[in-house]
This record gives structure tokens, sequence and C-alpha cells, in this order.
């Protein structure tokens, strides 16, 4: 049986609870969770690009919930977004595929919209390299040439992907897709969890269009989603590479990174009133990654970042984020200069994870602060084999920090090659 603890809400103005309370054996248990994300990855066909289709991936996916769902240990299950590459199209069809399959898992489901399925749909070169099937910028027409069924073109009525890659249409469509039901969970859907759509602060009436945003509690642990997509220094790379980023691409980065740091202060005041033994944060963006660019890419991070680091030295207890987006394992505590790092080897270049930061360390690109009761696991995705994370949050347990353990927290990587 699912133990589910108590939001009081109080941050955001509630007076009452909207979950009931875990029992004291609830509070007392681990609790087994698994983590995936950048899951299914493929390439859409595209024939006038000279393309053909890649969905090997999305077959395992059936068989991949099979190795979740068969875990007895496994109570819930995190997916911290990307439900498919850079090299796919944003289609109404893909999008329900996923939403599909998704129901099949036997245990909860809770997801965060990443930047493939959303923010960077709009995004493609040309032809031959179609991206997400969105479009480009052409100086020459002083207009947006978009991939269309064909060719390039400019008519959007011929755009291979959902309303030509319009990030904001595509962000709506996943809500449509995911987040029908506001407070419910996918897969089993037998998790209640409480969305800002109907938990906002009454003097943001704004903040009640992140219905993806969720918290809950369990085992005396609080985990709180939310919506931050990576790769595009938090949405800000011009959509469609116009000049100038667009008055509604502005305002959509602004609004919704409020929005998060209203949701976060929300979690984290909930924590400390019900006394919780620790927090966990699930997002998709790796907010540390510099993916070859400066780490002025990563600038509009800063005010999610700055909220996480100041919460979390007032929490006093442990924090855990989870994030995907820059697909390969690693464990480390980028809040912190002076935190070890471990983490896979990058088959790009043969060295570890860790060695893509200048010293090793994270840290470096948000040289700001020393949150020492601060961890970040980084779920490996994108590749096969296909992989999930074992994640235990034991409230009674004070792991030391290691490479697979960190306060309540102990985890062990899942790959399924046998898929």
């Amino acid at each position: 049986m699912l133990k589910r603890g108590l939001i009081t809400l109080a941050a955001v103005g509630l007076a009452s609870s909207v979950l009931p309370a875990a029992t004291a054996s609830a509070a007392d248990s681990p609790l087994t969770l698994a983590v995936f994300g950048d899951s299914p990855y493929g390439k859409s066909a595209y024939a006038p690009g000279g393309q053909t289709a890649d969905t090997s991936q999305f077959q395992k996916v059936p068989a991949f919930i099979g190795t979740i769902d068969s875990d007895p240990t496994v109570s819930d299950v995190i997916q911290v977004g990307d439900i498919h590459s850079g090299k796919e199209f944003c289609t109404e069809d893909y999008d329900a595929s996923i939403a599909t399959v998704w129901q099949t898992f036997s245990k909860p489901l809770l997801y965060t919209p990443g930047d493939n399925e959303w923010a960077d749909c709009h995004k493609a070169s040309s032809p031959t390299s179609p991206g997400q099937g969105g479009g480009f910028y052409d100086p020459s027409l002083g207009a947006i040439r978009y991939i269309g069924a064909s060719g390039l073109s400019t008519d959007p009525a011929d755009c291979v992907s959902y309303r030509c890659g319009n990030p904001l249409d595509n962000l709506a469509k996943i809500r449509q897709d995911f987040f029908a039901q506001p407070g419910h969970t996918l897969g089993s859907g037998t998790l209640n969890v409480v969305s800002q759509a109907t938990a906002y602060d009454p003097s943001h009436p704004g903040d009640a269009q992140y219905v993806e945003n969720v918290m809950w509690a369990q085992n005396d642990i609080v985990f709180v989603t939310i919506n931050v997509p990576g790769g595009s220094n938090n949405d800000a790379d011009p959509w469609y590479k116009v000049p100038t980023a667009t008055q509604a691409q502005t305002d959509e980065r602004t609004d919704r990174a409020a929005a998060d740091v209203r949701w976060l202060d929300a979690a984290f005041t909930d924590a400390q009133t019900r006394h919780a033994k620790a927090v966990v944060i699930s997002t998709q963006a790796d907010m540390w990654d510099l993916d070859g660019k400066s780490k002025d890419h990563l600038t509009n991070y800063e005010p999610i970042i700055s909220e996480v680091a100041a919460r979390s030295t007032e929490f006093k207890r442990p924090v855990l984020m989870l994030n995907g987006d820059s697909h390969l394992y690693r464990s480390d505590n980028p809040l912190s200069p002076t935190a070890a790092c471990t983490g896979e080897t990058d088959p790009a270049t043969g060295s570890g994870v860790c060695t893509h930061d200048p010293g090793n360390n994270a840290w470096n690109e948000h040289p700001y602060y020393n949150v020492p009761n601060f961890h970040r696991i980084v779920v490996h995705g994108s590749t096969t084999p296909l992989e999930w994370l074992r994640l235990t949050a034991d409230p009674n347990a004070n792991h030391p920090v290691t490479d697979t353990t960190y306060g309540p927290f102990s985890w062990q990587r899942m790959p399924q090659p046998q898929l």
C-alpha cells in the first residue's frame, strides 16, 4: 500500500491539508522509487532531407516498463523529462503514444516536461538537419522557413510538427495529454499529489497554468517537481533563430521561472512545517551543463539555483535534486566548491563526465554558493541500454556522502542490456 504524507501548503494560503497524513509505520519505513529520463530517443523520418526513422528505443518501452513494474520494492516512478530526442518531430500522435504506453505502468508515474517536447520544438536548421520539425529565420526573406511535408515552406499549414513547433502550443499539448487531471498521477494513478494549478499563491493567479508542477509527501520526505527545460538557458535561445527573442518568449521564461521559485518556496515551507527529514527536487534541466558553451549560457537558471541554495541552507536537512538533460550519469554537489564528483565515462571523449567542468566541479558554473546539505544525481539517458535508477529513501538512515549514498538516500543504476 502507498503511504501518503501531509501537505499543508501554508505558504500558498491553503488552510487545510489536501493529502491524508502518513501513518507512523509509513514514516518509519524506506521508500523506493524508479527514476529515468531522456527516453525513449530516436529519429523521425523525413524524406525531403534523406532522413530515415529510428524507433528502436520506442519499441522497447513496454519491456522497459516491465523491468520497473516487476521490481516489488519500487513504489513510485519519476520521469525527469524528454520523451523524445532532438531529432524527432513534435507531433500530436507521438505525444499521445507516450501518454498511452505510460498508462500501462502498474505504479504511479510522476513526470516533469523536458525541453525536447516543448521548449525546443521550434528548432531546425535545414531539410538535411530538420531537428524537431520547427523552422528557422531566413534573413533574406525576413520570414521563418518551416520544415514542411515536402520541403521548406513558409506556409504554417504545411508544417510537419504540431503548430510548426511553437513552444507555447506544444507545452499546452503536453499539459492536455499528461496533466489533464490536476493532482492525479499517470500510470496506476494511485498516488495523489498537489498541483500548482489548484494550490497556487493567490497573489499570483497566473501560476494556475503550471499544472505540471506538483508536490507530495511520503515517508517523512517532501517531493517537488518544477518545469525547468534544459539546453537553452531556460528557454532563452530565440525561437526559430529570429534576431531577438519575442515578447511572448521572454514572458514565458520570466513567468515560469517566477512560478517555479514560488513553488519551491511552498515546498520548503511545508517541509519545515512538518519537520520533514528531507526534500527531493525533480526537474529536467541540468542547470550546470555547459554543453560546449560559455557559462553565460546558464545565467537564466540563476534565480532557480539561488532559491534552491537559500532554502536548502535554511532547511539544514538533506536536499536531493534529480535531473536528466545532459544524458550522462553523475553524482555530485554543484552547490559546493569542494564536493567530489563521480560519474560515467563520456563515450564522445573517453573521459569522465566530471571533466566537462573546470576543476572537475560544476560549482564553477555558478560559483556563488556553499551548501553542504545538497546533492544532485543526473540520470543516464538517450542511449542504449535503457536504464533507470533505483532510489531508496530511508527517513531513519544517515548515510555518508559517497558515490551512491547521501543522508537518507541510497541508489543503484539499473541498466537493462537485455532489451
